[in-house]
């Protein structure tokens, strides 16, 4: 069943990170009246509008559980996870998909994956990037749920890949 959300409610929009609903407002597309959420992203104050009938298709969904923030940090502390070694461009369309899924286990194993690769050689500008804005999504998201500061969970992030 489709998650309802209200105004109020933290949410992740993929790719983006958590955002508040700040109004579900009514709007005439094509004849048809539609609702709409209106939703402010967190890191870049950005507002998206999402049609309420079409959020879950999109992947808006709820912050995680503070239960569910154990298994990140076990996704980015497994070791043994082989580097992938096909060229930069295929490695970096194939972690934008897994970050645009919305999944946090999905963004761990990109942040992973990178930071590994970072130990055996220079990333590329566009990894470099993907890899701050999957610790970015990570650290908002993980701070919500925890209810802690987003400096104590960049704090365990960096323990966790400084180990």
């Amino acid at each position: 069943m489709e998650k309802m959300f209200n105004i109020g409610d933290m949410a992740v929009y993929p790719a983006h990170g958590v955002g508040v609903i700040e109004a579900i407002e009514t709007r005439n597309v094509m004849g048809d009246d539609q609702l709409f959420y209106v939703m402010k992203i967190l890191g870049n104050n950005a507002t998206i509008m999402i049609p309420r009938n079409g959020a879950e298709f999109v992947g808006l969904r709820e912050v995680i559980s503070e239960e569910e923030i154990p298994l990140v940090y076990k996704i980015l502390k497994e070791k043994n996870v082989p580097v992938d070694k096909q060229t930069w461009n295929k490695r970096y369309k194939e972690y934008w998909e897994k970050i645009k899924t919305g999944s946090v286990y999905e963004i761990a194993g990109v942040l992973r994956d990178l930071f590994t690769l970072k130990i055996e050689k220079d990333l590329s500008f566009g990894e470099r990037k993907m890899m701050d804005t999957a610790k970015g999504l990570l650290i908002r998201e993980i701070s919500i749920a925890g209810d802690c500061d987003e400096a104590e969970v960049e704090g365990n992030l960096n323990a966790i890949f400084t180990a």
